[in-house]
Formats: C-alpha cells, sequence, structure tokens
C-alpha cells in the first residue's frame, strides 16, 4: 500500500469514526466516563463528530499531495486540541490517560501517514 493510500485511509477510518459518534454520541462519551444522558454533551460529542467526518473526508478525498497536506495538519491540530481539552476535563479521572493518549496517538498516527504520502508522492 503506498504512503498515499495510508493517508486516505486514515481518513476515511477517522470519517467513519465522525458518523459513528454523531449517530451514537456514547461511543466517545462513556470511554471518558461520561454519561450520554446529558443533552449538552451529546451535542457537543456530535459537533466534534462532524468536524472530524469533515477533516477525514479531507484527508480521504484530498485531489493533491498539497491539499492532503492542509488536511492533515487540520486533522493533527485537531487531535492535539482534543487531548489538551480530555486532560482538563478529566482531571483526576483514572479515564484521563487513556482519552488524552487515543486522541494524541491518533494525532500522530495522521500526522505520520499524511507527512509520508506528502514527501513521496
Amino acid at each position: 500500500m503506498t504512503a498515499m493510500r495510508i493517508a486516505r485511509f486514515m481518513g476515511a477510518a477517522t470519517a467513519c469514526y465522525g458518523l459513528a459518534v454523531a449517530v451514537r454520541p456514547a461511543l466517545l462519551l462513556r470511554p471518558c466516563g461520561w454519561s450520554d444522558d446529558d443533552p449538552a454533551r451529546r451535542a457537543l460529542a456530535r459537533t466534534t463528530a462532524f468536524r472530524d467526518l469533515a477533516s477525514g473526508l479531507g484527508m480521504a478525498l484530498a485531489p493533491t499531495p498539497a491539499a492532503l497536506r492542509i488536511a492533515t495538519g487540520g486533522r493533527v491540530i485537531s487531535d492535539f486540541s482534543d487531548a489538551g481539552v480530555l486532560a482538563v476535563a478529566l482531571r483526576g479521572q483514572p479515564q484521563r490517560a487513556r482519552a488524552v493518549a487515543v486522541a494524541a496517538g491518533w494525532g500522530v498516527l495522521c500526522g505520520a501517514a499524511g507527512l509520508a504520502a506528502t514527501r513521496t508522492e
């Protein structure tokens, strides 16, 4: 699989996750230890989900390496900002380390895939 295909796959996976959370916010909320009974938390999860859907589609459908670089940059910034927000929001909670690691890790994976794709294509 070429580096460009891997980056597109990462974008498609992000978009699929975003769509899944938009339909079922508990997929994001419960691993953080939050109930999905709160309409405000569901709305926040869906906002994040639609951002992930859009940025993932941007990566998956980028027509040029330059466009992929921009889409990947947005994706990475989003993931690292999620990690920062979760680090603060989950302070003192047992879910904190895992939630921050998943958000930051996904940013690193997308960033590495995007960087490799734009350097080789």
